[in-house]
């Protein structure tokens, strides 16, 4: 008798997805609309630009948007790396290490005149 049962489970098993496939109600998905016309294209020069020099051991990353030096990394042959980050943009970096309780909150430039 568990032969029987577990014979039959099996056939059911196998003949679900035959029966699903055979649905006539199914209706297309509709078309997908174009983005709005007042999306920006992706502008290539808002990515930043990172240049890598290595001396004496030490790894520095150099971030640039623009053109424009706004963050150094520096990566020690032996220690934490810590960042120089200019946060006003005058160009007065301020030294921040790993776990620093200082908030880094982002800044975007809207506009310029």
């Amino acid at each position: 008798m568990r032969r029987f049962l577990a014979l039959f489970a099996l056939l059911m098993v196998a003949a679900a997805p035959a029966s699903a496939q055979n649905r006539t109600d199914l209706q297309p998905l509709p078309a997908v609309p174009p983005p709005p016309p007042e999306m920006a294209p992706f502008d290539a020069a808002l990515e930043p630009e990172v240049t890598i020099i290595k001396r004496e051991g030490d790894t520095v990353e150099e971030h640039r948007i623009k053109g424009k030096l706004y963050k150094i990394k520096v990566t020690p042959a032996h220690g934490v790396p810590y960042y120089l980050v200019d946060r006003e943009g005058d160009g007065n970096f301020s030294r921040e290490t790993m776990g620093t309780p200082d908030l880094s909150v982002p800044t975007w430039v809207i506009g310029t005149f």
